[in-house]
């Protein structure tokens, strides 16, 4: 009798998907290396004599007051750049649901599981931590975010990379996170609504549909049209990154009949530098600015609130994202890759834990009456976030050798036809192109071994 049928967890890709994550990594790792060089700017302005300047920058309001868009410079980062961001983040959900890792229920089951408890443990580690030292708990959802760009930045700079299901697994965790991290402002962070702009917000959504559903084009029309629909938004007291998220998920990621790319593959290509090199860096170079004096630091792990969240994103991450890639592993009778092992599944989950641009956000919102308080839980993220990483780091060159071993083999492409051979091996014809090769290279070494020989009889033989 066969055995059952077993999925395997972390497997192979196909080309297209890896192709896909290989280039949307790429630009996250720019932007990454950007946010942290904007973090460590911000920490600079906030710790030197230069702090009155940052403030005032920070601070300084400008825009129309009859539609509620009289903001800071702060605000406008947050509220408007970060709009960007996850308008980004959209579009990978929706290509993930529809072309990604989250297009089968029974694969996706995994990375959302592991995502979800990568979610849940921290804030109950927060909740534990709060309850127990008779801190708020209004920030329970601070430590539950990842961000891939800082995490692939932390990547970049200790000289490591991930094999491709790896970097697949820490991409699909990211776009989850996003995606409860927008559910969590909506639900959680959604004070007073005003209807009228509210429903007029999803009326303007309803044209963006229309017109790209009817495969209208022209950047004049769709940007002045996201705009108005952002502010709306803003104006109903939903947060507008909400509308940013929906867009993204407005657009088509399938191609039809004389298209080489999707829309939204061809508008993500165009946004996401954006995105990732202007938008996010700016937000967390204003956002992050706080006071790392030694009382600063010390204070962060004796306040509840802060000690919540550096033991959120360090313990509560990675047993989260580690237990629940376990747990669904076990029921589902999945086997995990046989090319890597549990350890590079804990690593993955340590560098879930960098939590940054959206930490910062969920701060900013959780403890909007008390900023003093928000200050603190903001250097808390940055001190864990940098625990996270040193931690991670740790792992990741601990098997660095196999994962440089794991990306060579991924990446060798013997024949020269752009296509890895992992993808080909059950292919007569490439075993045939192959052969072709193999003998030719005979040949040449044998020509180049008569040479040799040639040379010499020529020196050793008589005059």
């Amino acid at each position: 009798m066969a055995p059952p049928f077993r999925s395997t967890f972390l497997g192979r890709q196909s080309l297209p998907e890896r192709r896909f994550v290989t280039d949307a990594l790429r630009t996250e790792t720019v932007g990454g290396i950007l946010l942290l060089a904007a973090a460590v700017a911000a920490l600079l302005f906030a710790n030197t004599p230069l702090r009155d300047v940052y403030d005032d920058l920070r601070t300084f309001s400008f825009g129309p007051e009859a539609l509620h868009l009289h903001l800071s410079v702060a605000s406008w980062a947050k509220d408007g750049l970060l709009a960007i961001f996850f308008f980004v983040a959209g579009i990978e959900l929706k290509r993930e649901l529809v072309a990604g890792e989250l297009r089968d229920p029974k694969a996706a089951a995994l990375p959302v599981v592991a995502a979800l408890c990568g979610m849940v443990a921290p804030a109950l580690v927060y909740v534990a931590v709060n309850a127990a030292g008779g801190g708020s708990l209004d920030g329970w959802a601070v430590p539950t975010a990842t961000d891939i760009a800082f995490a692939l930045a932390v990547l970049a700079v200790i000289g490591t990379g991930l094999p491709a299901a790896l970097r697949a697994f820490l991409l699909t965790l990211a776009v989850v996170d996003d995606l409860f991290a927008v559910l969590i402002i909506v639900i959680f962070f959604t004070d007073e609504i005003a209807f009228l702009p509210l429903v007029l917000s999803f009326v303007g959504l309803a044209v963006f549909w229309l017109l790209h559903h009817e495969g209208v084009r022209g950047w004049y029309l769709y940007v002045p049209l996201a705009v108005v629909i952002w502010a709306l938004m803003h104006a109903g007291g939903v947060h507008p990154t909400v509308a940013g998220v929906a867009m993204g998920l407005i657009l088509r990621c399938t191609t039809r009949d004389g298209e080489e790319h999707s829309p939204a593959e061809h508008i993500e290509h165009l946004v996401r530098p954006l995105a990732a090199g202007v938008a996010v860096p700016l937000f967390a170079f204003f956002a992050a600015g706080v006071s790392v004096s030694g009382d600063a630091v010390s204070g962060v792990f004796t306040r509840p609130e802060t000690l919540g969240v550096v033991l959120g994103l360090v313990v509560g991450k990675t047993l989260g994202v580690f237990g629940g890639s376990w747990l669904a592993a076990r029921f589902t009778r999945a086997e995990l890759n046989e090319d890597l092992e549990w350890a590079d599944v804990l690593a993955v989950a340590s560098l879930a834990g960098i939590g940054f641009t959206v930490s910062l956000l969920i701060d900013e919102l959780a403890f909007t009456e008390d900023p003093v308080l928000s200050d603190r839980v903001k250097a808390a993220v940055l001190i864990g976030s940098l625990l996270a990483a040193v931690w991670a780091s740790i792992l990741l060159k601990w098997r660095n050798a196999r994962y440089r071993k794991l990306c060579a083999e991924e990446d060798l492409d013997e024949d020269l036809d752009g296509i890895p051979d992992i993808y080909e091996r059950d292919n007569p014809e490439y075993h045939l192109r192959m052969a072709a090769i193999l003998e030719a290279r005979a040949a040449e070494h044998r020509r180049l071994a008569e040479v040799a020989a040639a040379k010499d009889t020529g020196d050793h033989g008589p005059a």
